[in-house]
C-alpha cells in the first residue's frame, strides 16, 4: 500500500518541474505587475503597488480585449460543442468508412494553428481569396468582402476558423465517451419504449456529461487565453482584440512591462476563475441532490 508520504516522493519530481517551467515565470510577472519596469530598462523599475490594477480596470482597451475574448470563447466552444456531439453520435453509429471518416476528422485539429491560421487568411483575403472568389461565383455576394480587415467581419472569420479548427476535438473526446456507454442500456430502453431523443436526454447525455464537461473545460480555457489564431489573421486590430493580444501589445509595441505584466496576470486569473466556476457547475449538476 502506498503512503502519502510516498506518494509526495513521487510527485516531488513532476512538482519541482512545474514550479520551474510554471511556477517562476508566473511569479515574476506579477511581481513585474506591482513595477513600473520597461522593456528597454527592466533593471530600472520603481515599486507602485496594486496602481497598475486598479487603472487596468479603467481602461477601456482591456474591458474590449475582455469581451471579444468572452464572446469568442462562449460563442466558438458553443458551436463546437454542438458540432462535436453531432458528428461523434453520427461516427458512433454502425456504417461504412467509418475509420477512413474518423482519420480525415482529425487533419484540421493536426494542423499547428499559426499554419491554419495563415493559410485561412491567405483563403479569406479580399482580392485574392478563394473564399469571396467562390461566393462572387456563386451569386452569395456582389462584391469582394474584407473578411479579417472589415471590424464587423472580423470576429465572426475569426469564430468560424476556431470552430474549422477545434471541433475535431470536440467529436473525438465525446466519441471515445460515446463507446463506453453499455449497449444493455439502450436494449432496455427500446424494450421500455424509450424514443430517440429520450434515450438521449436521459441515457447517453447523463453518461458522458463528465467526458463532455473535460472537453468543455479545455476548449474554454484555450478559448480564453487565445492569442496565435487572432494575432495571425487579424494583427492587432481591436475588433478582434483578445486578452492576450492586448497584453502582447503592451509588453512589446508599447513595452511596458509593469502594466503589461498586470494585463498578463489579469488573464491568467479570469482563466482560473472560469475553469472553477465550470468546474463547479458541473459538478452541482452531476451530484445526486442536483437531479431531479
Amino acid at each position: 500500500m502506498v503512503t502519502p508520504r510516498t506518494a509526495w516522493l513521487f510527485l516531488a519530481p513532476a512538482l519541482l518541474v512545474l514550479a520551474l517551467v510554471a511556477g517562476w515565470p508566473l511569479g515574476r510577472t506579477i511581481f513585474f505587475s506591482l513595477t513600473d519596469a520597461r522593456l528597454d530598462a527592466l533593471e530600472e523599475w520603481r515599486f507602485l503597488g496594486l496602481s497598475n490594477y486598479a487603472f487596468l480596470l479603467t481602461d477601456p482597451d482591456w474591458w474590449g480585449a475582455v469581451w471579444v475574448t468572452l464572446i469568442f470563447a462562449v460563442v466558438s466552444v458553443s458551436i463546437e460543442t454542438m458540432l462535436g456531439l453531432v458528428i461523434a453520435l453520427t461516427l458512433n453509429a454502425r456504417m461504412q468508412g467509418r475509420g477512413l471518416v474518423r482519420a480525415a476528422m482529425l487533419v484540421p485539429w493536426a494542423i499547428p494553428t499559426v499554419v491554419s491560421a495563415q493559410m485561412w487568411a491567405w483563403m479569406l483575403h479580399d482580392q485574392h481569396g478563394v473564399v469571396n472568389a467562390a461566393l462572387l461565383g456563386m451569386g452569395v455576394i456582389a462584391q469582394p468582402l474584407a473578411w479579417t480587415a472589415e471590424p464587423g467581419l472580423a470576429l465572426a472569420a475569426v469564430i468560424a476558423v476556431d470552430v474549422w479548427k477545434s471541433t475535431p476535438f470536440m467529436a473525438l473526446l465525446t466519441l471515445a465517451a460515446l463507446q463506453l456507454v453499455p449497449n444493455e442500456l439502450y436494449e432496455a430502453a427500446k424494450v421500455d419504449g424509450l424514443g430517440p431523443v429520450g434515450t438521449f436526454f436521459r441515457i447517453t447525455l447523463p453518461l458522458i456529461w463528465p467526458a463532455l464537461l473535460v472537453a468543455i473545460l479545455f476548449r474554454t480555457m484555450d478559448a480564453l487565453r487565445v492569442f496565435d489564431l487572432m494575432y495571425v489573421l487579424t494583427g492587432n486590430s481591436r475588433a478582434t482584440a483578445s486578452m492576450s493580444v492586448h497584453a502582447r501589445q503592451l509588453l512589446v509595441d508599447f513595452q511596458d512591462v509593469g502594466y503589461g505584466s498586470a494585463a498578463a496576470t489579469m488573464v491568467a486569473l479570469v482563466v482560473a476563475l472560469v475553469a472553477v466556476a465550470l468546474v463547479t457547475l458541473g459538478r452541482l449538476r452531476l451530484s445526486p441532490a442536483g437531479r431531479a
